[in-house]
């Protein structure tokens, strides 16, 4: 794994009017790596990755880019899909998609070039030749996607990639970012979808009231909760509530669940057994991103929990 960071910033501040919403962010993200940008509605997501890229000034702290400390001299090595989405609508496929790899001094015929066998791989081989307007919304952005990506950069910035795609687009989007951190490249985007960070992410940060309130990789978030047991006894004889932990709660009729112990399960199963109650059922449950997440970022990112994108989303960011 490299050493070498191909995005950094100390101390990045952004305001808008009287309200900070980025305050004191730092990242580092080393090359070669999928780093995910995560946090509740208005955490200052899209505000950061835009100051990161130059699209927007931040009015305290420094950045890097590629090595660059003015971020948009490194703009052809780097692909873009933004928050907003936006493709010519009466452009074909693979017209715009070398389009964009002209804007970024890709030469227009192996744009083309390019452009068609991109589409073929991403199983959108029939549309080669089909206008943007025909296509559905996810076909569209898969598209978009390829544009960025068409002149093979260095860096890949995805703001809430997955937003707005079925099931079977979220799965070709998310091979085709393994595809593109396998050739080399960088990839560092935002998203509500804790899914899709725990498959993808090597490391992540959490942003909250626009800081940093963690920072590390998946396995790192998910230490910060105790593990979780669902422990079904054997016998329900007297006493049993007092040998299990001050925490434990009734989980069904017959079940009890609790945090795991500091010093392991095992004293506790031994002491149950001792006791004559036994074990019928037992498991471990280890705790998701999500759960992590809420720990994390505290009781008000409960209010930014996606009510249609079931338990493993959060609401996009309005920064």
């Amino acid at each position: 794994m490299s050493s070498v960071l191909a995005v950094s910033a100390k101390g990045l501040v952004k305001r808008f009017g009287d309200r900070r919403v980025v305050d004191g962010v730092d990242i580092a993200v080393r090359k070669g790596l999928i780093y995910g940008v995560l946090g509740p509605n208005g955490a200052g997501k899209t505000t950061t990755l835009r100051m990161l890229l130059g699209i927007i000034e931040p009015d305290g702290g420094e950045r890097m880019l590629l090595g660059r400390n003015r971020p948009r001299e490194a703009s052809d090595e780097v692909g873009y899909l933004p928050e907003e989405r936006g493709l010519y609508p009466g452009m074909k496929c693979r017209d715009a998609i070398a389009f964009m790899g002209a804007l970024r001094g890709l030469p227009w015929r192996e744009g083309r070039k390019r452009a068609e066998k991109l589409l073929t791989d991403a199983g959108l081989g029939h549309a080669i030749d089909e206008k943007i307007r025909k296509l559905s919304k996810g076909m569209a952005q898969l598209v978009q996607l390829l544009g960025s990506v068409v002149h093979e950069p260095e860096l890949l910035v995805l703001d809430e990639p997955f937003s707005g795609l079925d099931p079977v687009n979220q799965e070709k989007l998310e091979k085709l970012i393994l595809a593109q951190r396998d050739r080399g490249a960088t990839i560092l985007f935002s998203t509500h979808v804790m899914a899709h960070a725990e498959r993808l992410c090597d490391r992540l940060s959490i942003i909250a009231g626009g800081k940093v309130r963690f920072e590390g990789t998946v396995a790192d978030a998910r230490a910060t909760l105790p593990f979780k047991a669902h422990y079904t006894p054997h016998h329900h004889a007297d006493g049993l509530r007092a040998l299990l932990p001050a925490d434990a709660e009734r989980d069904g009729e017959d079940s009890w669940r609790f945090n795991v112990p500091r010093e392991g399960i095992e004293p506790l199963l031994v002491k149950l057994i001792e006791a004559g109650h036994g074990i019928s059922g037992l498991s471990i449950e280890r705790p998701g991103l999500h759960d992590a997440f809420v720990r994390i970022v505290g009781p008000d990112a409960l209010r930014d929990i996606g009510r249609d994108a079931g338990p493993d989303a959060l609401t996009e960011d309005a920064a």
